[in-house]
């Protein structure tokens, strides 16, 4: 249910714009869509300005559907809440993989049908293992994706290693890029990294940096490989501008001139090159032993069990996966098509650079696919703090590195002991996941 006297006519009521729309919102945790219709719940484009262009994207591509945004916490809880009671209000689910596939335990229709209805818009095979959510049925349809990549400026640029490819770099290549760019600039590092309270550097650590360098996140998460993970780390952070604890969004420091080179994810990025595009790169992330670790942020449609419109859900999902709906959204909200479509050469420059990088990611040899935590609902953030606390003590603070990830390992298996998930890739799938 959504909350205790709030009936579904009456939530879409409050679902208006204006004063009502903010009562609904404040009652029920969603921000609500000014659309009305069948109610569509989702955890992506939350902010106001992202979710208002995909409403208007909504409005073209499937009429009478209405966008809720709700955050990843209470999101399981009102979807098994409302399927548990008998009285599913929610027709349609849009959410990370690490959001939905949990689902798939009684609360989820089989889109198996429909999957194979929609067969000719060839998703990857990654991506339709993963909407199986371990079983032999489809859950979710794959919606739409976005990652990671590394960002560059024409001054930066200037100072790469000889001989090193841009686009194929080592991760000892980005370090003595990193060094050069520095002493080149009066021994002022340009490289920065989004360390701040809302940055996303825990996402390098888990689904790139650790990745590359041991082929897992949490299976080798204390290994020996892991140790000269965080080694590199101490010598990458030296070579960073000292504000990066502050950063939240690079795209920011980039446009600003006071960074030059920096990662993060592609939405946060894409502002910077806006003014003098053809000064700026976006580069695949770098490569380690084990191969070029990467974050395949991937979401995905589905249809709760008890939906009042299944079969206008299921239309949405036709209408949102085609490719050309899939193109007008990585236009207006930058995330890429989960579909097999030609990227046009009209995006806006920044996107069109950061397309580029993600194929490359994608498509490069030895490429390892991670992704955020899955299963885990409103603890999620637990898991962050451990890769958190671990950056906070070595890199910040110089703590040992060997106690350091064994006291962190110690506070990660509690916490997947409590939860009883299994691991996510690029860790195998085991029914019990140990830290290793």
């Amino acid at each position: 249910m959504l909350v205790p006297g709030l009936t579904r006519r009456s939530f879409l009521r409050a679902a208006g714009v204006g004063a009502a729309a903010f009562s609904a919102a404040a009652c029920t945790g969603f921000a609500t869509s000014g659309n009305g219709g069948m109610i569509f719940l989702s955890t992506q484009f939350r902010p106001a300005d992202e979710a208002e262009r995909f409403r208007s994207l909504l409005a073209e591509t499937a009429p009478g559907v209405g966008y809720v945004t709700i955050e990843e916490s209470p999101f399981s809880s009102q979807v098994r809440s409302q399927v548990d009671a008998g009285s599913t209000q929610i027709g349609l689910l849009g959410g990370l993989h690490g959001d939905v596939a949990p689902l798939a335990d009684g609360y989820l229709q089989d889109l198996t049908g429909l999957l194979a209805d929609l067969g000719d818009r060839r998703w990857p095979a990654e991506y339709l293992q993963l909407a199986k959510a371990g079983t032999d049925h489809t859950w979710y349809i794959p919606w739409a994706t976005a990652s990671y990549v590394l960002a560059a400026h024409a001054d930066a640029l200037a100072h790469l290693p000889s001989g090193a490819d841009a686009t194929s770099l080592s991760y000892d290549q980005f370090l003595d890029w990193a060094i050069a760019a520095r002493r080149a600039n009066g021994n002022r590092p340009v490289l920065g990294l989004p360390s701040g309270p809302k940055g996303l550097l825990h996402r390098f650590t888990q689904g790139f940096l650790l990745p590359s360098f041991t082929g897992g996140q949490i299976t080798t998460f204390r290994s020996n490989e892991a140790v000269t993970a965080w080694q590199y780390f101490r010598e990458l952070w030296a070579n960073c501008v000292s504000s990066s604890t502050n950063y939240d969004f690079m795209q920011e420091p980039l446009e600003s001139g006071e960074v030059r080179m920096a990662w993060d994810h592609v939405v946060r990025l894409v502002h910077a090159p806006e003014r003098d595009p053809q000064n700026w790169r976006m580069l695949p992330a770098p490569r380690g032993a084990h191969g070029l670790g990467y974050m395949a942020v991937i979401a995905g449609l589905a249809v709760p069990k008890g939906s009042p419109d299944p079969e206008l859900a299921q239309r949405a999902i036709s209408a949102l996966t085609r490719p050309e709906t899939q193109i007008q959204l990585l236009r207006s909200n930058g995330f890429f098509p989960s579909v097999d479509t030609t990227i046009p050469d009209d995006l806006p420059p920044a996107i069109e650079l950061e397309a580029d990088a993600v194929r490359r990611q994608q498509e490069a040899k030895g490429a390892i696919l991670s992704l955020p935590p899955v299963g885990l609902g409103q603890r999620e953030g637990e898991v962050s703090k451990v890769f958190k606390d671990s950056f906070r003590s070595i890199v910040l603070e110089g703590a040992n590195i060997r106690s350091t990830l064994d006291q962190q390992a110690r506070v990660l298996q509690s916490l997947l002991d409590d939860l009883k998930v299994p691991c996510w890739a690029p860790d195998p799938a085991a029914d019990v996941c140990e830290v290793g």
